[in-house]
């Protein structure tokens, strides 16, 4: 973790690259919820909608979250470092 922490102080960021990166991070979950729904069998992902998608990374970072249910969304990143860390 601290050779992630000097990396990201030193490291230049280009505001292009960040937002084309941002964009594609989010279309990816936006895509995930979309196939989740076209596949689903359950009637609260099919017709309600009652999912959320979103990508970490191995630390349990959100990396980007699609915007389906935002009520899953504040504890999604709790529990994926919990799942994580057993």
């Amino acid at each position: 973790m601290r050779w992630r922490k000097h990396f990201a102080i030193n490291m230049r960021r280009d505001p292009i690259e960040l937002e084309i990166f941002k964009n594609i991070y989010h279309s990816i979950a936006e895509e995930m919820g979309a196939a989740l729904r076209r596949t689903a069998f359950s009637p609260n992902i099919k017709e309600r909608r009652d999912y959320s998608c979103a990508i970490f990374d191995s630390q349990g970072e959100v990396i980007a979250m699609g915007d389906h249910m935002p009520v899953h969304l504040g504890s999604m990143p709790m529990s994926v470092r919990a799942a994580i860390e057993s």
